[in-house]
């Protein structure tokens, strides 16, 4: 095991505290500005990025004439919340930091491919895999900011006698390997262990809940630091959301409107099915919009996210569709598994 338990920014050749160089691909918007003789651009960027978006807009503007260049300030999350309102008022929608979930003809979805070097993290990685003598078969999964190097990563496994598995999972997912916060359909693969590629906790901990007979390596090349999936805290926490919402009465039944967010056929059975729930509609589901509701517990047929990243933060319950049947006793206890999505809206 790694011993670098907070991460090592030493061999990254960064530091988180400053802006990484992302690839904005400027030349292939303005390419698709002119041939499309747009007069008004929307731009749309993931949180983290927001305050890069008035030196972009600055940019383009100087590469392109007589064009409008409008910001969105909507949440986004992901390629699933496209702010739709901008999108009908421009004759070109830019979408920053994720692969495309649906093809249109008037998004460019620029990926934003990352500049860290994964395979320092990668060779550290191996002491958390099998030697390939004894189990050679392991999955690759990666985010969409790595995508660009995955065929790379395959190659490097394989070099070092590894047969590497990888698969593209459902039609919400754009890549062969591509993995996101709500779908792991990628790592259905024919190998009890796999690799994850990517910063963060989140993808992996969904994973291996999906697939709980695999032992899921993370190889974080943003923290520099190698770690074991481990769902034991992160169950304690949703058994005990479940046992909360045993004793409700109400429920508040949660549909997003967020374009790709929306599971409307599962919202409206929970309440026709239950005479104390109601639907609520809401485009951004968080805390303080929900402490004006009076309900026991609420159901979050949105993003899984919201549940298992933000759920400790409600003032009430808050559950998946999949906890709800067994918080009302229509599922055992045993049958809690990790909420995902599969298709596109």
């Amino acid at each position: 095991m790694s011993q670098r338990s907070e991460g090592d920014l030493t061999q990254t050749g960064m530091s988180l505290k400053h802006d990484r160089e992302w690839d904005y691909e400027l030349d292939r918007i303005v390419e698709a500005v002119e041939e499309r003789d747009a007069d008004k651009v929307g731009l749309q960027f993931p949180e983290g990025l927001k305050r890069r978006a008035p030196a972009v807009a600055d940019d383009l503007r100087e590469l392109t004439d007589d064009v409008t260049y409008l910001i969105s300030g909507q949440p986004c999350y992901g390629a699933c919340d496209l702010d739709t309102y901008l999108m009908r008022r421009c004759d070109v929608f830019v979408h920053f930091g994720h692969s495309p979930m649906k093809d249109s003809d008037k998004i460019i979805y620029v990926p934003l491919f990352s500049n860290v070097d994964p395979f320092p993290i990668m060779e550290e990685s191996l002491a958390e895999l099998a030697d390939p003598e004894d189990d050679p078969d392991v999955g690759l999964v990666t985010t969409a900011q790595h995508m660009n190097l995955f065929g790379d990563m395959v190659d490097w496994l394989e070099e070092r006698g590894y047969e590497v598995h990888t698969r593209r999972g459902d039609d919400r997912l754009t890549h062969e390997g591509q993995v996101l916060g709500c779908n792991y359909a990628s790592a259905d693969i024919d190998a009890d262990q796999v690799l994850y590629v990517g910063g963060g906790k989140f993808h992996p901990l969904g994973l291996a809940m999906e697939h709980p007979e695999k032992t899921v390596v993370i190889g974080d090349p943003v923290n520099n630091v190698v770690t074991i999936a481990d769902t034991e805290k992160f169950l304690k926490q949703r058994y005990g959301a479940v046992h909360r919402a045993m004793d409700a009465d109400t429920f508040g039944v949660i549909f997003c409107t967020k374009i790709g967010q929306g599971r409307w056929d599962q919202a409206e059975e929970i309440v026709e099915n239950n005479d104390n729930a109601h639907l609520l509609t809401m485009d951004e589901v968080t805390p303080d919009r929900l402490r004006n509701f009076d309900f026991d517990a609420f159901v979050n047929t949105g993003c899984p996210r919201i549940t298992t990243d933000d759920g400790p933060q409600f003032h009430k319950p808050m559950l998946t569709p999949g906890e709800y049947e067994i918080a009302v006793g229509n599922k055992p206890l045993e049958d809690l598994e990790f909420d995902t999505f599969h298709g596109t809206w």
